[in-house]
């Protein structure tokens, strides 16, 4: 026997970057697209409990990653070791 009945389901209709506040959506043609930085501090880490996830628009999400890269950079200045490489695919886990 088939019991039918309706339910409401929440869907996410747009993101927004929660930098600029531009819509990362095309106009309903596709999904959002997005970039999302995410933190999760345990048990010993001053940040204990808390989580964080930011939203970023394509601008936004290499922006940040441009930031991210001048720093490791900066860091890595005097390293003997440090590959030439490294840095122009900080974070690329795969190609199109």
């Amino acid at each position: 026997m088939k019991i039918m009945t309706q339910k409401v389901v929440d869907a996410v209709e747009d993101m927004r970057c929660d930098v600029c506040g531009v819509s990362t959506s095309g106009g309903g043609e596709r999904p959002p697209q997005f970039g999302e930085l995410r933190a999760e501090w345990g048990y010993g880490s001053r940040h204990d409990g808390e989580r964080y996830e930011v939203h970023l628009c394509e601008g936004c999400f290499f922006s940040a990653l441009a930031t991210l890269k001048e720093e490791r950079r900066a860091c890595r200045m005097f390293d003997e070791n440090e590959q030439d490489g490294e840095t122009a695919e900080f974070g690329l886990v795969v190609s199109g």
